[in-house]
Parts: structure tokens; sequence; C-alpha cells
């Protein structure tokens, strides 16, 4: 508790510190970025400024300096975002949003749906590094109107860079906690680093980006190494303002030790291999006031999970999935509005040792409108069909509105529907004695309701909300005992009832220091329709009170970074993590040094997995610009 005063003292010392100076009465650069991005929806496109949904943007600049080594780790820092992960250093990890499940949430890149049909324990297995990423949009609400199935709790869509001139950006990294190896783990201490290397060819007409990223850590205790690859690569090539062409491939091969990942305590010698490709191919035309763009995507993953690393010839699990995506999106604009209508396709099929062969189709429509009322009123109204050929068809209808009060002041509102698809594993694992599935489980269906009030004024941010999501047929991994296997159910309704709050400024102080901070809180009520006499998976690590704090200082060349964590969940006590880092810009090197769970906070995120204790970091960065 008193860390967690300390860090909240700092938070709140720093406006009246600042104050004394003077502040600027412009938006600074960071808010001027943001409100000019677009949202990358695959459909109707809206200025962030113009948006009617509570949507979270992290920045380039923000995932360059921040604590973090991984995409898991820059997300966890996000207002609702819940990071479960199994491993440090990116190696697994599950997403979830506002108090929801990892397989409620959709992940994105560039729009293409990372959905994993045996799992969504490997759709944070992303091929992005994070030298490649202009920034992340975070979508809070059941947005299938926006994304289609799955997106029930919200979604995550990972931007890729799109420059017009060439660059190249190279980056460094390693670390340790300084302990000495558990015995029959090796001799030495626990560390590694990883590298990255990003380049960019861009010209008025084109943009090829080329990334490849590796990491080697021996771990943080007994059998929990990792080893990832990641080659990526986007292109946008512009034959003229009407007519362009998009192309992105992407490899991510990980490789890490499994202790307790999965089934504690008998998988102490265990370790999985995860494999996934992705590739896309689009196009976009304009004919006047109206624009179509077809996109042909497709998913592949490996997943070996080896529950005797020495011993292959038992208790190993192959699995083998593929999606083909097959879409068409377009838009109208008219003088009372902008229209879009759209068509989707995803095909699926799996191959798996312990969950056999499958396949199943889905296919989607939707019909969208957005449009404003005077001056004052903005709003987007929108239905999205579904039919899949396991679970038939369903419509999930959604409106979001804004008003706008003034210059300065928001309030918006909007209703929202969606669908969760049981995965391969939930309907056909037999992974005993650890895991059964259902086959008689029917999808989880959701309304979302939510209301928020936002300000936004020179270097103040503000926005405050509340929600309400009930969810029929929620799927929840039960069990009697610890003799039986969990088995997945449809438990009936899971009502959350939530409140949240972020408040962020930034100060000139002189020409040459600058400071800022920021402060979120999420709190989440659930309402769970249970089994009696039966242990939950989903009650064990629902999310409750989330907290994140933060602060930077520049002077000159010099930056400090303060990131500060307090999460409790429904069950199990609370954990306080303080990330630290230092940056020191020489020209065209930038120099760090990072201290991560800064007070050597003893926790789990999921299941029987202890994250790691104090760990050092440092690294640099070379980044060249064509002028």
């Amino acid at each position: 508790m008193k860390k967690v005063i300390v860090t909240i003292g700092l938070i709140v010392a720093v406006p009246s510190f600042a104050q004394k100076k003077d502040s600027v009465s412009n938006p600074l650069e960071r808010s001027i970025e943001i409100q000019e991005l677009l949202i990358q929806g695959n459909r109707l496109q809206t200025p962030f400024s113009e948006s009617t949904r509570d949507i979270q943007v992290i920045t380039q600049k923000e995932i360059k300096e921040l604590p973090a080594r991984s995409l898991n780790e820059i997300l966890s820092y996000s207002s609702g975002v819940d990071i479960r992960q199994r491993g440090p250093f990116g190696t697994q990890a599950d997403i979830s949003i506002d108090g929801g499940t990892s397989e409620q949430t959709l992940v994105l890149i560039n729009g293409v749906k990372m959905i994993d049909a045996q799992t969504a324990h490997n759709m944070m297995n992303i091929a992005v590094p994070l030298s490649a990423i202009d920034h992340i949009e975070v979508i809070r609400g059941a947005a299938a109107r926006i994304y289609g199935i799955n997106a029930l709790t919200g979604a995550v869509n990972i931007v890729t860079k799109k420059e017009k001139h060439s660059s190249v950006a190279v980056d460094l990294q390693g670390g340790s906690s300084f302990k000495s190896k558990e015995e029959g783990d090796g001799s030495g201490i626990y560390g590694g680093g990883s590298a990255e290397v990003t380049g960019i060819f861009g010209t008025e007409k084109q943009s090829q980006l080329l990334s490849i990223a590796q990491s080697d850590y021996n771990g943080q205790r007994y059998n929990s190494g990792s080893k990832n690859i990641r080659l990526f690569y986007n292109g946008n090539y512009d034959f003229n303002s009407k007519n362009s062409v998009q192309a992105m491939a992407g490899y991510s091969k990980n490789h890490f030790g499994a202790n307790g990942f999965y089934a504690a305590p008998g998988d102490v010698n265990s370790e999985e291999h995860v494999e996934s490709s992705i590739f896309s191919i689009s196009s976009k035309h304009t004919f006047g006031d109206f624009t179509i763009s077809p996109r042909v995507s497709d998913r592949y993953g490996e997943d070996d999970y080896r529950y005797y690393k020495d011993n292959l010839s038992k208790a190993r699990s192959l699995h083998y999935t593929n999606a083909l995506m097959l879409e068409l999106n377009s838009s109208l604009k008219t003088h009372i509005g902008t229209f879009g209508f759209g068509l989707e396709s995803r095909l699926e099929k799996i191959n798996s040792s312990n969950i056999g062969s499958h396949e199943r189709d889905n296919h989607g429509a939707y019909a969208e409108y957005k449009g404003s009322l005077g001056q004052r009123f903005k709003g987007t109204a929108g239905i999205y069909a579904n039919y899949n050929t396991d679970f038939g068809y369903q419509i999930y209808p959604g409106v979001d509105l804004a008003y706008i009060v003034n210059d300065y002041w928001k309030i918006a509102t909007s209703i929202g529907s969606g669908q969760r698809i049981p995965s391969f594993s939930d309907l056909y694992l037999n992974q005993r004695p650890g895991n059964i599935g259902n086959e008689s489980l029917q999808p989880e269906n959701a309304w979302n309701y939510e209301g928020n009030v936002q300000y936004s004024k020179g270097n103040v941010q503000f926005k405050t909300g509340y929600f309400y999501r009930n969810i029929s047929d929620f799927i929840d991994w039960v069990r009697e005992n610890p003799s039986q296997p969990y088995s997945p159910v449809n438990l009936g309704e899971n009502k959350m009832h939530g409140i949240y709050g972020r408040l962020q400024q930034d100060f000139t102080i002189s020409a040459e220091q600058s400071l800022g901070y920021q402060v979120t809180y999420n709190y989440m009520n659930p309402s769970i329709e249970t089994l009696s006499g039966t242990q939950s998976k989903y009650t064990l690590e629902s999310l409750k009170h989330q907290f994140v704090a933060g602060i930077q200082y520049r002077i000159n060349d010099f930056s400090l970074h303060i990131k500060d964590r307090w999460l409790k969940r429904e069950l199990g006590d609370s954990y306080h993590i303080s990330d630290i880092r230092i940056n020191y810009q020489l020209q065209k090197f930038l120099l760090y040094s990072e201290v991560t769970n800064l007070f050597n906070e003893v926790y789990k995120e999921a299941g029987a997995v202890p994250m790691p204790t104090r760990w050092f970091g440092f690294g640099i960065k070379y980044q060249w610009t064509q002028r």
C-alpha cells in the first residue's frame, strides 16, 4: 500500500508543480497527432476527433519510449485492457477487455483478423515487431457492427507504418534479473536479449516496409526460456489518387518452456512451439463518391505442445489451423451522410491430434450509415447479419451517438451487440485428465450499453463513463473437483457493470523541459450465473479493479518515464507493479535503461505461473530518416 501512495503522491504533485510555469495554450503535438488520426476500421473510417465510440490510441512515440519489451507489455498500460501472461518477454498471453475473456476479444493487424480457431491462447502470437507499428487502436464494447464475430467485448487493431520517406531503425536490448539459475536449469544467471531491424522505402506513391526481429531469453525460473523470430512485410502502392493496392505478409515462430502454463504442477518439464503466418492483399478504388475495397487474406497456425519435452512419444498435442478470409467493403458519400455496405466470408479448418479434423464457414453482410444533424449531433448506425454453417443465422444491430456540447465537451452513448463462436478447443478438445470439450456448446451473444463524457482543451484530456454488458449463454470452463477435467458449459447470463475514468495532462515548463501525467481507473462488477458445486476458471481471473498511472519528464535530451499498475481480480490478492525507463537521445541514437517490477512484487497473471521479479534492462536504438 505504501508503494501505491508514493506513486499517487508523485502524480498528484505534477500539476501543482507544473502550474507554477506557463502551460501551453494550444494542444500539444501528441494531442494534435491523435485528433487527426483516421480510425482504421474495415468499413467507414472516422477521424479520431469525430469518433462516437470509446477508442484509445497508443502512438508510435509512446511505444518507442515506454518501459516495455513486447506488445503484451505495451497493451498492459491501456485502460480496461487485461493482459494475462503465462510467460514474460512476449512469450504467451491472453488479452481481454472490460472483464471479458480472451475468446471474446478480437485482435487485428491493419484490419485483418487474427482469430485462431483452435484457441485464443495463440491470438497474441503476432508477427509485427514494435518498431514496425505506427499506432494501436483499442476499441471497447461489443463491435460486431464494426468487425463481425468474436469482437464481443472489444477489439485491438495494430496499424503498421506507412511513410513517404525512407528510413532504417535498429533496436538492440538486453536484460537480466541477476538471479542465479535454479537447480537443473543450467548454470549462470537468468537473462537474455533481442534485436530488431525495420527498413522502409518510401516515396510519394509507395511505401515498402520490411521488419525482422529475434529474441532469446533463458527465462526467469526453471524451464521458462523462450526464443522468438518475427518477419513482417507491409507494402502500399498508389497508382493514382483513385486506385491503390496493399499487401501484407508476416511470420512468427515462438518456442518456450511451458512450466505451469496449462496443467500445473505436473507440467514442470513441458514446452510449446507455436508458429503462425499471415498473408493479405487488398486494393482500393474510388469512383466519384463511391469507394470499393476487396481483400483476400489467410492466417495459418501450428501449435506443438509437448507435455514431456524429453519424450515426444506420449502426451504430445499437434494442431494445424487455417483460415481463409474474403472481404468486400464499400462506401458511398451523399449529401445526407456516408453509407457503407459489405460482405465477408471466413473458411476455417483444423487438423489436430486431440481435437480432430473439422471445418466450418462463416459468412457475413453489413450495412452502415454515418451522419450528423446540424453541428452538434453525430451518429453511426448499422447492422451485421451473420451465418455460420454450425450455428445458423444471427443479426447484430448497433448505434453510436454523440452530442458536441461546445469546443471542449462531448457526450456520447452507444448500444452494440455481438457474438462469440466457440473455438474448436471449446467444442472438441480431448486432453484428459486436464480438459475436455463440449460439442453441445452454443455461441455467446451480448448486448453492450455505454455512456461517457469527454473534455478536451489544449493540454488536458479527460473522459469518464459507465457501461453495462449482458452476455447470454456465457461459456465458462468448470469442474466439480480437482480430480475431474475442466469442461466448458453455457452457464447462462454474465452481467457486467463497469465505470472508468481517464485523465491526461501535459505541460511545457520551459524551452528545454516538459512534464506530463496520465491516470486511469476501471471498476468492474460482474454478476454470473453459476453451477453450484463447481470450480470456475473465469471467476478466478476476472479483473475487478485496475489503476494505471504514468508520469514522464523531459529535459533537453533526457527523458524519464514511470508507469505504475495496481490490479485486483475477482478472487486472489491485489498486486502492484512499477516500471521505470530513462532515455537519452544522442543524435541518431537513443540510449535507454529500464527497471521493470521495481519493487520486486510476487504475483501471477494466469494459471500457476509466477511472473518475473525485478528485471534490469538496457538498450540502444538507431534511427536514420531520409531528408
